[in-house]
């Protein structure tokens, strides 16, 4: 099933992605993909905001990979958010125990995840985020069947 979207700014898209957050369930994998600046930290605010994870979002980037801790129904829920930018081997990924956290039960976000295609049946959920003029931007969800 695919869904589109034309996010006109940062809030739209934080919209949508509070929306989107509302249909995971955990154990739930989502790829994110996109160009550099195309949204991809702005989705996950909220995602965040959905699931009141009272840690302020930032872009992974540079440690690679944030924890947060939320709430869904009342109950806890843990987030994990990758950013694979400046992984450059499968190895790399190992010796963080990326597929520890993928298969933790708890929900998993990844930036930059179409860099390892072999990882790419592992994901329930495909979120593509790209310029579409200015302050706008395209949101496709392809979800697996």
């Amino acid at each position: 099933m695919t869904e589109e979207f034309l996010s006109l700014s940062a809030e739209e898209t934080r919209q949508f992605a509070r929306k989107f957050a509302g249909t995971l369930q955990p154990g739930d994998m989502v790829s994110l993909s996109g160009p550099l600046g195309a949204g991809k930290t702005e989705f996950m605010r909220g995602v965040t905001e959905f699931f009141n994870c009272d840690d302020q979002l930032s872009s992974p980037t540079f440690p690679l990979f944030n924890i947060y801790e939320g709430t869904l129904a009342g109950e806890p829920v843990t987030l994990h958010h990758f950013d694979l930018y400046r992984i450059n081997s499968p190895q790399e990924l190992e010796g963080i125990g990326f597929d520890e956290y993928l298969s933790s039960g708890d929900f998993a976000f990844v930036e930059w995840a179409d860099r390892f295609a072999e990882y790419t049946p592992l994901y329930t959920v495909t979120v593509t985020l790209d310029y579409a003029g200015n302050e706008s931007r395209s949101i496709v969800i392809k979800r697996k069947p």
